[in-house]
């Protein structure tokens, strides 16, 4: 790709598109950028760098004179300067189109709409164990197009990746692909649910027969989309129905078969974190382990000593008889299904936040089944309060802390308090991390 001469412009300067802009200024290219948000701080470490990005307004006159739009992750595609460059013809790529022009470490890339970020860090555990030279990123840690510029020399690449960013793809190709599962998520900014999946498939593009794909047999959808696939279809299916290809239960095994001509056999008391849902993502990031040449004991031992990720269905502590968990990452009703069914002890739910059309009715059977009593916070909570309020006992609090704290008082020995909110952080918070490090201070200062 030609880069000198050519004029760049990057919308949004978050992480993503600071990364990116350092990536530009390296090869010559001339880089315009705007946000929504203040950018001083942003344009000053650049400069102090050697980096001087023209600052343009946010609004469609950003476009003039420029060669290629880059938007960061969290833009969506309505959004009237990516309207407007689609309308003029102007390319525009995700910051993962740019970097995997780049790479030449063969790379897993795995998505999905809950759970990724588990298998993600599972599988770069495994394979590190395994004596792999191992870079996990993405759309956590450190955006790719930042390995492209590190001395590295690595024998793969795991990278979590969104929808936000396969939004924008064209020559990406993933020596392994994964997609988890796709339930009602980011209608707010894809524009429907069937815009959504197909941006969740796309991770498969340009695949060949050299390349696999691993895909829920679960998803009736997904499974029928399989057939269109040039690249080798391996399957998980957390019950006992078995794939011809993939990972199914037996006899309380995970039983691997079809990949090297036998059957595999691996134990499912290896799994150390709860719920159906992390036994689906331990069999793809299996699967994917043996793609890549892993050792079944490897496999075993870093499934083993894997304890989940932060903000997933953590446990923060008990106290007088009460077990609190955060469960911040939950930012859709499928997360908050995914987090109920692991608890068999009565919750007191705490939900809200700024919602992202979430479906909350199906949360129904659950709540009558499993919540002891809901509490309500955040922009969402007349709308939660409309929808599943009139279930069980309901409060309804204005913020997070007050809704922890109304949670603290009616809990009782036995009870589970769990922070599984169904929607987005940004009314009150920065990020679901903030939102969920916020409320385990509350909890472990209480």
């Amino acid at each position: 790709m030609v880069f000198s001469g050519q004029t760049f412009l990057i919308v949004g300067m978050g992480k993503t598109g600071i990364a990116t802009v350092r990536f530009l200024a390296r090869r010559g290219g001339k880089i315009a950028a705007t946000d929504r948000k203040d950018m001083d701080q942003a344009v000053k470490d650049l400069r102090e760098e050697g980096v001087f990005p023209e600052m343009v307004p946010y609004d469609v006159s950003a476009l003039e004179h420029v060669d290629m739009v880059i938007p960061s992750p969290g833009v969506p595609p309505h959004d009237p300067i990516l309207a407007e460059a689609v309308k003029k013809g102007i390319p525009v790529y995700s910051e993962l189109e740019m970097a995997c022009r780049f790479l030449k470490t063969p790379l897993i890339a795995i998505t999905g709409t809950n759970g990724k970020t588990t298998t993600t860090t599972l599988v770069g555990n495994i394979l590190s164990e395994a004596g792999y030279r191992v870079f996990t990123g993405g759309n956590i840690g450190n955006p790719l197009i930042e390995y492209c510029d590190m001395e590295r020399e690595d024998d793969y690449i795991v990278a979590e990746v969104s929808s936000f960013q396969l939004q924008w793809v064209r020559d990406f190709h993933a020596h392994c692909a994964a997609l988890l599962n796709v339930t009602c998520d980011h209608t707010d900014y894809h524009g429907s649910i069937d815009a959504y999946r197909e941006a969740k498939e796309r991770i498969f593009l340009n695949q060949d027969r050299n390349d696999w794909a691993v895909l829920n047999a679960g998803d009736d959808r997904l499974v029928a989309f399989s057939r269109q696939l040039k690249s080798q279809p391996l399957f998980f299916c957390s019950t006992e129905a078995a794939p011809e290809q993939g990972a199914f239960l037996r006899d309380g095994h995970i039983v691997l078969t079809g990949l090297y001509g036998h059957e595999e056999i691996y134990p499912v008391d290896m799994i150390k974190i709860p719920g159906r849902h992390n036994m689906e993502n331990v069999m793809a990031a299996v699967m994917i382990a043996r793609v890549c040449r892993c050792p079944q004991e490897k496999i075993v031992d870093a499934v083993s000593g894997f304890k989940g990720i932060g903000h997933r269905i953590e446990f923060v502590t008990e106290k007088d008889g009460v077990a609190y968990y955060d469960d911040s990452k939950g930012t859709n009703v499928d997360a908050v299904v995914r987090a109920l069914e692991s608890f068999d002890r009565p919750i007191i739910l705490l939900m809200g936040g700024r919602d992202k059309d979430g479906n909350f009715e199906t949360l129904r059977p659950f709540i009558r089944e499993r919540v002891k009593q809901l509490v309500l916070f955040g922009e969402a909570r007349d709308k939660i309060g409309e929808k599943i309020g009139n279930l069980v006992k309901t409060d309804v609090q204005a913020t997070m802390a007050a809704a922890v704290l109304s949670a603290h008082k009616e809990a009782g020995p036995g009870d589970v308090v769990l922070l599984s909110p169904g929607c987005a952080s940004f009314d009150e918070f920065t990020d679901y991390k903030n939102r969920g490090n916020v409320f385990q201070d509350i909890v472990r200062r209480m």
